[in-house]
């Protein structure tokens, strides 16, 4: 009798078992794939409008920068701050060209992250690094031999995130770079 008893608590242990096993799998085969509700016009708005206060903010502590420094600096339509300091020879840059340059790249309070005295020069093929946009732009602007101030605000830099390094969530960068005769 001993046994038959001792098969029955199996048998209710293990339709226990498979009766819990089947509850969740049918809990875990729920149709998740239900529309969600798509981000609101009103939360598209609010988080435009953020966005344009935080570009707008950035603007006015570059404006500061650049009037404490007395610096003459012009801004391109995507929101660059340049200052050509020595016109290169030749033609502008362009995609596929090959650049040598030196550089310093420190943020507004005059931290510095990364220069080329101890990273040494930096070597690109415009248009195929992954170089900053703002950088990108604004060695386009430049021939070789030429000598610039890059300002590049947090869009133009590293964003939201930093780089993960030296540079830090949303930061304005500036970025002093001459460029090295072709090799």
């Amino acid at each position: 009798m001993k046994t038959k008893k001792n098969l029955k608590n199996i048998s209710d242990q293990m339709l226990f078992r498979v009766s819990v096993l089947l509850l969740l799998f049918l809990v875990s085969c729920k149709n998740y794939s239900e529309k969600k509700e798509p981000v609101s016009r009103r939360t598209r708005e609010e988080m435009t409008d953020v966005n344009r206060y935080m570009v707008t903010k950035d603007r006015e502590r570059i404006e500061s920068y650049i009037e404490r420094k007395e610096l003459k600096m012009s801004e391109s339509p995507t929101g660059l701050w340049y200052r050509i300091n020595k016109e290169g020879e030749g033609t502008r840059f362009t995609d596929g060209d090959r650049i040598n340059f030196n550089y310093s790249c420190s943020l507004l309070d005059g931290t510095m992250c990364y220069n080329s005295e101890e990273l040494g020069p930096k070597e690109i093929v415009l248009g195929k690094t992954t170089l900053e946009a703002g950088l990108n732009e604004g060695l386009r602007m430049l021939s070789p031999g030429a000598d610039a101030l890059f300002i590049l605000p947090p869009f133009m830099a590293f964003g939201l995130i930093g780089d993960g390094k030296k540079i830090p969530s949303r930061a304005i960068l500036v970025y002093n770079v001459t460029i090295l005769p072709a090799r």
